[in-house]
């Protein structure tokens, strides 16, 4: 069996990971890793047509974080000082989870 979070995530980490602060509703804030694109495209196929979207995303390790993030959880991404708000989160089976994200108002 594949250790994907040890042999595929962790590494891909490391490369290109980025320090982030996750601020729970409940709780200490937690610093953690993740892979941050501004511009992540998601498409939805509602009613049979492709919607095209985008939206700042982050990628993450689930073990990296002693709480999985939540909805409505925030998250600060120094390198361009902003803060998000978690819109929606979505694991992949792996140890992975994809937060998608709005900018905090």
């Amino acid at each position: 069996m594949i250790d994907w979070d040890r042999m595929v995530l962790k590494p891909l980490q490391g490369v290109f990971g980025e320090p982030v602060t996750h601020l729970p509703a409940v709780g200490a804030p937690q610093s953690a890793s993740g892979i941050f694109d501004e511009a992540y495209r998601e498409v939805d196929l509602a009613g049979g047509m492709a919607v095209t979207t985008e939206s700042p995303v982050l990628g993450i390790r689930t073990s990296d974080f002693p709480m999985l993030p939540k909805q409505g959880d925030q998250l600060i991404v120094p390198r361009i000082g902003m803060t998000f708000v978690i819109r929606e989160v979505q694991v992949d089976g792996h140890g992975a989870a994809k937060l998608l994200l709005n900018e905090a108002s």
